[in-house]
């Protein structure tokens, strides 16, 4: 088991490492990105937004004031998990995921959201009364904020950045539905350290081959396995 948990660890150091080569070959061209995408207000009238120096319509002053962007990250609940012992099959549930972070992976925000909207339905059609009744209030936590989830991701089509937030929280939910019901599917759980700074970077696939849902292309294998479920 610790030789196990050593790999799981060089696995993940290794994988950071491969990030950061993959970042640095472009890093002076995302620098002048960043620097040309920072938003300035002005100190007079704060809604008047644009490049450092620019003049403000209302006054004329300079926008000097740097705007702050807001932290997308999508809060998830923590929960203490209760397996279940009823006959609940998840893998459509899961097929449906699988499906989802495939086409983030492939940088396709319109099939994304066709794909989460499958994966609602998905979760919306199980015949969850066989569940015990003594763990539907957690089923119906989990499964609630899984179809907020997948609302959100159908209804930001074209806006990828918006899906993966909203994907990241997601993966947490369906790591709760894997512990909560048995499943015969050969699953890992993925992990980016490089995603929203390491903070909730996880994912859930079918292989050992890493496509990173929140990078695509632009670092399709960045990451490792962090476990196998």
């Amino acid at each position: 088991m610790k030789n196990l948990v050593k790999v799981g660890v060089l696995s993940l150091v290794l994988a950071l490492a491969s990030c950061k080569d993959n970042k640095a070959d472009s890093a002076a061209d995302k620098k002048e990105m960043l620097a040309d995408n920072e938003k300035y207000s002005c100190p007079m009238h704060p809604e008047v937004i644009g490049k450092k120096g620019d003049t403000c319509t209302e006054c004329g002053m300079k926008l000097t004031e740097k705007v702050v962007e807001k932290d997308d990250t999508v809060a998830v609940q923590e929960l203490q998990i209760v397996k279940s012992k009823a006959a609940f099959s998840i893998d459509l549930i899961l097929d449906k995921y699988i499906d989802l972070k495939n086409k983030l992976a492939a940088d396709n925000s319109k099939a994304a959201a066709a794909a989460s909207m499958e994966l609602e339905r998905a979760i919306k059609g199980a015949k969850s009364d066989v569940i015990e009744k003594e763990l539907q209030n957690q089923y119906t936590t989990i499964t609630k904020a899984v179809v907020e989830e997948t609302t959100n991701i159908a209804t930001n089509s074209g806006k990828i950045a918006d899906q993966r937030a909203q994907f990241a929280a997601l993966s947490q939910n369906m790591t709760y539905l894997i512990q909560m019901f048995d499943t015969d599917k050969k699953l890992y759980q993925d992990y980016c350290p490089m995603y929203n700074h390491g903070k909730n970077g996880y994912w859930i696939s079918e292989v050992k081959d890493i496509k990173n849902p929140y990078y695509g292309a632009e670092m399709l294998t960045c990451g490792g396995i962090s476990k196998e479920l």
